[in-house]
């Protein structure tokens, strides 16, 4: 019944949807639920796929070449110029030196070397996927080291691009690529220097179809006015740049990088993302998949010591190798350490690289299998091996190494402490100093807290939520603790200890969301401060102001629309746990809102309104 293509289709769509929602739920995220959907259908599992599924493998692997048009078109030359002494300097040094550590050791097992350089190159890849979402998750985004993360990550997207332009040279010295059928019918039997002119004019017709060609044609297209032509002619952009790389024996997601850099900066780039976006999504989860289903479980049932052992010497080479950059681009210890776990697993991009290098006949199945085995397990200890750092790791080297410094620097107490000292708390904590009121601050981003101290501010390295650190801040004689962390589970960790300990205390609290203000309300704090809310409502004074509303009116507006915000807040709290029941009453909550608005602007306010509205004729 799967034998055909659209059978295998069917249970491949139908497993990644019972497969991704249960990994998202697990944490382990939607590229890890991919996978081990191929794994419960493959071969070695319930056996609904077998090998014959190499027509969905092919047409999946499109999803890659849509991945890296998409990546073309997110790299602005400006925000990569910002990061350029991260992204040039850590990034690059990560790559060459892992891929130099790898290679040796490739070289030792017996490899050859140009399956060692072309192995080595593509176990040195991060998962990008894996390494943001489980920061995000974490709050570790805006971290020190989430940002050298990015950086590295980055980079080694933009690498891929070079590297799968090289690999093809590796197979032509090898004289394994026409063996394989991959040396196009176009070019066979000539020298190899014909064959690099023709990549180098495949290339460079790139570059002038990308600026001459293309954008003119989507500007015709985009007159048509039709929504299936714009999609089509994304598609189309992709598939032509595509074949133009096959036949000059170049990865197609070579051709589909450059041309997505050369349109980041057209009036397309946002209307193309849109249109590409569905497609690579659902193909590159297919190719997950397929990359799942094709894992030789025999291999790692017949050889689970030699498996275990290559997963553990990657992570440890590469955790080495990150350690070392990392010190020698002055990252703490703390930051140091989430930096190189969280980027020693193999990424989703080495997938790729060996289905491409097996292709070309560099290295054989068997290297092939057993490559990607320890990619895939090394994929999956990550969110292991993360929490393990957090739980272990942290406490036991990088806070007591923290604790030193703590007990001398904590001397001062003062009436208020801000737990989180990020763009809310900073601003918070420098309107109070303007005012001549001191604040206790502690943050728990250790280079966050070095760069606030050379800027001037005296705050304090420490995690809010231990007891002890509350003593050493003044929390028993302090009036007010005033939470700004983004992470909500600490803030209600927080917020459980201070009850607890300090029940004198008045806790105010950033919340992030509505959601985020609703779990507040439960945990008994009553003054929340949205950070969205007041500079939405003041951008809505604004734009009344722009349309010809009395400034006056529009402030007396948002005060009132503020109130009766608060108001529905509070009422809405009780529902939150009852999803039909909280959007009924936003509803009704919404609508009372309005009429009580309506109201307010029936009633004729003095004609003085107008004194705020000062040089009027200059807005």
């Amino acid at each position: 019944m799967t034998d055909t293509m659209l059978g295998q289709a069917a249970v491949y769509l139908a497993a990644a949807l019972f497969c991704v929602p249960v990994a998202k739920r697990l944490g382990m995220g939607s590229v890890l639920g991919y996978l081990l959907a191929g794994i419960l259908i493959g071969p070695f599992c319930l056996g609904f796929v077998g090998h014959e599924g190499e027509d969905i493998m092919h047409f999946a692997e499109f999803g890659v070449v849509m991945m890296l048009f998409l990546i073309g078109l997110e790299l602005e030359p400006a925000h990569f110029w910002r990061m350029r002494s991260s992204i040039l300097g850590l990034g690059s040094l990560q790559l060459a030196l892992t891929t130099l550590a790898l290679t040796a050791g490739l070289l030792l097992l017996g490899l050859g070397w140009r399956g060692a350089v072309a192995a080595g190159l593509a176990l040195s890849m991060s998962s990008t996927a894996i390494v943001l979402q489980s920061l995000k998750e974490k709050g570790l985004g805006s971290s020190h080291a989430g940002a050298s993360s990015f950086a590295v990550l980055l980079f080694q997207d933009i690498a891929v691009i070079p590297i799968l332009a090289l690999l093809p040279f590796l197979a032509i010295q090898a004289g394994a690529g026409a063996a394989h059928g991959d040396a196009p019918a176009l070019l066979d039997g000539l020298p190899v220097w014909m064959k690099a002119g023709s990549v180098l004019f495949a290339v460079v017709a790139v570059f002038v179809m990308g600026r001459y060609v293309v954008v003119p044609f989507l500007r015709i297209i985009t007159k048509a006015s039709v929504r299936e032509l714009s999609v089509a002619a994304a598609l189309l952009i992709i598939v032509a740049i595509a074949f133009l790389m096959k036949l000059v024996g170049l990865s197609p997601a070579l051709g589909a990088f450059l041309a997505g850099v050369l349109l980041a900066n057209s009036e397309f780039r946002h209307e193309l993302e849109s249109d590409i976006e569905p497609f690579k999504g659902l193909l590159l989860g297919l190719f997950f998949i397929a990359v799942g289903a094709s894992i030789n479980f025999r291999l790692l049932a017949d050889s689970p010591g030699t498996i275990f052992s290559l997963v553990m010497a990657v992570i440890m080479i590469k955790a080495a190798v990150l350690i070392a950059a990392g010190r020698l681009f002055r990252l703490s210890f703390d930051q140091n350490t989430i930096f190189a776990i969280g980027l020693s697993q193999v990424g989703e991009f080495a997938f790729v690289l060996f289905a491409f290098i097996n292709r070309l006949g560099i290295i054989g199945n068997d290297w092939t299998d057993t490559l990607m085995a320890v990619t895939a397990i090394s994929m999956t200890m990550t969110p292991l091996l993360l929490l393990l750092n957090e739980r272990m790791v942290l406490p036991r080297f990088g806070t007591l190494e923290r604790e030193e410094k703590e007990s001398d620097l904590i001397d001062t107490e003062h009436p208020v402490i801000i737990a989180g000292f990020s763009s809310f708390g900073s601003t918070l904590g420098r309107f109070l100093r303007a005012n001549g009121v001191e604040a206790t601050i502690l943050d728990n981003d250790s280079d966050q807290v070095d760069l606030l101290r050379r800027m001037g501010f005296k705050v304090f390295y420490g995690d809010a939520t231990r007891l002890d650190i509350l003593h050493s801040a003044g929390a028993g004689s302090a009036r007010i603790l005033f939470i700004a962390i983004d992470n909500p589970a600490t803030v209600s960790k927080l917020v459980e200890t201070v009850n607890k300990h300090f029940p004198h205390l008045r806790i105010m609290a950033r919340a992030g969301t509505n959601l985020d203000a609703h779990e507040l309300l439960d945990l008994g704090v009553h003054h929340i401060y949205r950070d969205f809310l007041d500079t939405s409502v003041r951008a809505g004074v604004d734009v009344l102001s722009s349309l010809g509303y009395r400034r006056f009116s529009a402030t007396r507006a948002s005060q009132d629309f503020l109130k009766y915000d608060e108001a529905a807040m509070h009422k809405l709290a009780p529902h939150r746990h009852d999803e039909s029941s909280y959007i009924s009453n936003a509803k009704e909550q919404i609508r009372l809102q309005e009429q009580l608005l309506a109201s307010d602007r029936a009633v004729n306010h003095s004609q003085n309104d107008h004194a705020w509205d000062l040089n009027k004729e200059n807005e």
